[in-house]
C-alpha cells in the first residue's frame, strides 16, 4: 500500500508508475470492481467545492497525482511524492501489458467515432490486445440502460472511460457495482490523444511541466480553466499556513 497525501482535503497516493500498474494489475486479479482516479490540480480544486467529487475521490482505490501541480502541491506542503502518474501513461503501461495478461478492455466515452479509432491506434501499437467494446460519451439518461447491457454482456476487465472530469467520476462511482467490472479509470483526453484528434504536449514540455500551458494553446476555450492553476496554488499555500483547514 502507498501512503496518502492529504491534498485540499483529497487523499491522494504517493507513488510511481510502476507501482500504479502493479496496483491496477492486483485489481484486475482480485476482480475488486474499484475505481481509480486521476488527480491533476483542476480536479482537486473542483473537488473543493463539489462535496460528491470529493467523496468519491476518497472512496476510490487508487487516486494517482496526475499532473505537476499535484506533485508540486505534495512537496509544498512537506510530503514525499516520488513521481506524476499521468492517467494517459498509466492507461498505456495497462494496456501494454494487457495482451501478455488477457485483459479485456471497454473504451467509453469521447465524440463519436473516436472510441473506434483510438481502438484501431491500440490495436497497432499493442498486438494481440483485446478492446471488447466501443461507446461513446453523448448519450442522454434513456440510452443508459443499454450502456450499461452492453458493457456487462462484454465482461471487460477495465473499463476506461472518457466523459470528462467529474462527470466520468461520478458516472463510474453510479454504475460500477452493476457493471461488476474489475477495474475501471476515468481517462478524460486518453482517448482523443490515441484516436489522433487531440495532440499530447512534447515531451521537453512534459518534462518542463508545461503541458498545462500546451492544452490551453491548443484550446483556446480552455483558457478559462488555466485560471484553476494560480487558484490552487495560492489554496495550496493558504492550506498549509493555516494548518490544512479547507
Amino acid at each position: 500500500m502507498s501512503n496518502k497525501v492529504d491534498i485540499l482535503g483529497i487523499q491522494v497516493d504517493a507513488l510511481t508508475m510502476a507501482e500504479a500498474v502493479a496496483m491496477a494489475e492486483r485489481y484486475m486479479e482480485e476482480r475488486a470492481c474499484v475505481m481509480i482516479a486521476t488527480a491533476n490540480a483542476e480536479m482537486i480544486l473542483r473537488a473543493t467545492h463539489d462535496e460528491e467529487l470529493r467523496e468519491i475521490l476518497n472512496e476510490a482505490a487508487l487516486v494517482v497525482p496526475d499532473g505537476a501541480g499535484t506533485v508540486w502541491a505534495a512537496h509544498h506542503l512537506g510530503f514525499e511524492m516520488p513521481e506524476r502518474v499521468a492517467g494517459y501513461d498509466l492507461a498505456q503501461e495497462i494496456m501494454r501489458l494487457a495482451p501478455s495478461k488477457k485483459r479485456r478492455i471497454y473504451f467509453f466515452g469521447s465524440a463519436p467515432g473516436v472510441a473506434d479509432k483510438a481502438k484501431k491506434k491500440a490495436e497497432q501499437l499493442y498486438p494481440g490486445i483485446e478492446i471488447v467494446g466501443t461507446r461513446d460519451g453523448y448519450f442522454t439518461p434513456d440510452d443508459e440502460p443499454g450502456i450499461i447491457a452492453d458493457i456487462k454482456e462484454k465482461h471487460p476487465d477495465l473499463l476506461l472511460a472518457a466523459l470528462g472530469v467529474p462527470k466520468q467520476e461520478k458516472w463510474i462511482r453510479a454504475h460500477k457495482e452493476e457493471l461488476g467490472v474489475p477495474l475501471s479509470i476515468g481517462v478524460g483526453g486518453t482517448l482523443d490523444v490515441m484516436a489522433g484528434v487531440m495532440k499530447r504536449a512534447p515531451r521537453w514540455m512534459q518534462k518542463a511541466k508545461l503541458e498545462w500551458l500546451f492544452r490551453g494553446m491548443l484550446q483556446p476555450k480552455r483558457a478559462g480553466r488555466l485560471l484553476a492553476l494560480p487558484k490552487f496554488v495560492l489554496k495550496v499555500h493558504k492550506y498549509k499556513t493555516r494548518g490544512n483547514q479547507t
